[in-house]
């Protein structure tokens, strides 16, 4: 039994680059730069994985945008960059592939006929099998939603591994937390999900999560999420992407959050963005990289300053502010990325003291959605 089909080029495509974001163009296991090419009676299915993640698509039989014609079943390995530049190189918009003896690969499409080597499929790695009867299931913008909101916290570096992933924790069967910590900052979400599923405590690698507004287009589309030993799997009708979870406890992070406050102070995100950008542009041309903000009974003010190049002061248009005089100094970057993660709203700022972290969070809500800034110490 060797594969041989014909099908329209641009639904392989799509599929094909889909599958590709697993696969790396540099690895140790030479077979890992290929895609697994399988056909069945009831499509066809590309998978490409790395150390991290694999990806499965499937282009069903009776899809009707891919119009397949099935041949002959079978499967191949191809390497994946190459079968990749052949196949969007091609003009016509259908094309056939066979596999031929020795593992040849014919790609023919209009008079363009290419010959590619490929690799028997039998030496692949498989993919875990899923066991899970009670999969959590979400539409996909509810998940890409709530990565949004937490991912861009997580630590870049490998020296404490479990920082480089979100911790995710259902409890009680429907609320379910989502929580990124650099030690520097942090993003704690907090979603009630309708449909029962069995409690969990898993830490996914923010690298996997990166990819999966891009892997899973269709915002509507409902996902299931099947946890394993030692991965998670993400799926829908057409897409099967799996993680590596990471391994070790994520530390109690409930401990870090303050729950009473000296100062706080209301604003529009748009409004404080601006400002924020702006006096990022000064203290991005300083070492420190460093903003100020000074809260006194008269108003608000942003400082932005850099011996090397001068300084932007700005009084701040604000909602409310309630509470203590202080002065402190923050990252613009971590308020920017924090500021970006809650959209067009009003959020509250508030503050313990110059050297302690501070809270952000949506004025409409509360313990939702909140983030942690640690302030910098300046003498």
């Amino acid at each position: 039994m060797s594969l041989h089909v014909t099908l329209n080029r641009s639904a392989f495509l799509q599929s094909l680059r889909t599958t590709q974001k697993a696969i790396a163009s540099k690895t140790t296991i030479p077979i890992l730069t290929g895609v697994k090419v399988y056909l069945s009676q009831e499509g066809l299915s590309l998978t490409g994985s790395n150390v991290d993640i694999s990806i499965e698509t499937f282009i069903p039989a009776d899809d009707e945008k891919a119009n397949m014609q099935i041949h002959d079943v079978g499967g191949i390995i191809i390497q994946a960059k190459f079968l990749s530049d052949i196949v969007s190189r091609l003009d016509a918009p259908v094309f056939s592939m066979e596999v031929l003896e020795n593992n040849q690969v014919k790609i023919v499409a209009d008079k363009k006929e290419v010959l590619v080597n490929g690799i028997d499929m039998e030496n692949y790695p498989r993919l875990p099998l899923v066991e899970q009867m009670n999969p959590l299931k979400m539409p996909v913008h509810v998940l890409t939603k709530l990565v949004s909101e937490t991912v861009f916290s997580v630590s870049v570096h490998e020296s404490r591994p479990i920082l480089t992933g979100v911790h995710f924790v259902l409890n009680d069967n429907e609320n379910l937390l989502a929580v990124a910590t650099d030690s520097h900052r942090l993003s704690q979400r907090i979603i009630k999900l309708p449909n029962m599923a069995e409690n969990f405590n898993i830490v996914i690698p923010g690298k996997s999560l990166k990819d999966i507004s891009a892997v899973f287009p269709d915002e509507e589309e409902e996902l299931e999420i099947h946890f394993m030993e030692n991965q998670v799997l993400f799926r829908t009708d057409t897409i099967m992407y799996y993680s590596r979870l990471l391994e070790g406890n994520y530390p109690d992070t409930n401990r870090l959050i303050p729950d009473s406050f000296n100062t706080t102070v209301e604003f529009s995100v748009s409004e404080f963005r601006k400002s924020i950008d702006l006096a990022s542009v000064m203290s991005h041309e300083g070492r420190n990289n460093i903003v100020k903000l000074e809260i006194t009974s008269d108003g608000v003010k942003l400082y932005g300053n850099s011996p090397e190049a001068g300084k932007v002061e700005e009084e701040l248009v604000v909602e409310k502010v309630t509470g203590d005089p202080l002065t402190i100094s923050f990252n613009p970057d971590y308020m920017k990325d924090a500021l970006r993660a809650f959209g067009e709203t009003n959020i509250q700022i508030q503050f313990i003291s110059p050297i302690r972290p501070f809270t952000l969070e949506p004025t409409e809500t509360t313990g939702e959605f909140i983030q942690l800034i640690t302030p910098v110490r300046t003498n």
